[in-house]
């Protein structure tokens, strides 16, 4: 593929952002646009240099990291783990989660209900004061591309997906494991069979007290014959 790098007038921010480990979408219009609009000339020439870009459907860019350092892999446990807290959370309030991570918003003054919440999760994230919350989490999140945030208001943008998508996995998983529980349920007494086994236990006892009076009367039949012999 021939690539025309004057046509690429946007590459070095671009570049830039996703070499940070940022993402690209509609929130970086400028160079949303002229992604989306050579896609392929980007993606050949990043290929060229080392780097796989992934150009998500849903409408935002990003590059595959080749090795996630220490310092990478725990932002991202705990960028994982605030959007799992959140999805529960919007959920025990009746809020619909996917609504509000896919565009939708929370306010900064929902931060400190929801580390009391949820303290001892967060605490598993080295996160114990709200100023630690935004700093670890919020600011990584806006940093990052997942959302941007504007006078105490953090708005979800599209990549949030990339996190959705795990809690809805295992959000099905838990389901499915559910309804394979609930349909193998333990099996139920039969009145019927319970019926005939009481028929049977009552037979069984006349039985035995049927023969238990066939021996006293055997018995005594003995004795009698004894005494007329005597």
């Amino acid at each position: 593929m021939n690539i025309d790098l004057k046509e690429l007038t946007q590459l070095t921010p671009i570049f830039r952002e996703l070499f940070k480990g940022n993402h690209i979408s509609r929130g970086h219009l400028e160079l949303y646009t002229q992604l989306s609009g050579m896609q392929d000339a980007y993606r050949a020439l990043f290929k060229s240099l080392g780097y796989e870009l992934v150009c998500d459907i849903r409408g935002f860019y990003y590059f595959v990291p080749e090795q996630m350092g220490a310092q990478v892999n725990k932002t991202a446990q705990r960028l994982a783990l605030f959007t799992f807290i959140l999805v529960e959370h919007l959920a025990d309030q009746g809020r619909d989660p996917l609504a509000v991570l896919d565009g939708g918003s929370i306010g900064r003054d929902e931060l400190p209900a929801l580390l009391d919440k949820y303290r001892d999760l967060f605490l598993q994230a080295e996160i114990l004061t709200q100023d630690e919350l935004e700093e670890k989490v919020m600011r990584r999140l806006t940093q990052l591309g997942f959302a941007s945030e504007e006078n105490g208001v953090y708005r979800f943008l599209a990549p949030m997906h990339r996190f959705l998508d795990v809690c809805l996995s295992v959000q099905q998983d838990r389901d499915l494991a559910a309804s394979l529980h609930s349909s193998l349920p333990l099996p139920a007494p039969d009145l019927v069979e319970d019926q005939e086994e009481d028929i049977v236990i009552i037979e069984k006892r006349e039985s035995v007290e049927s023969e238990e009076d066939a021996l006293a009367r055997a018995m005594a039949e003995e004795r009698a014959a004894q005494e007329q012999d005597a």
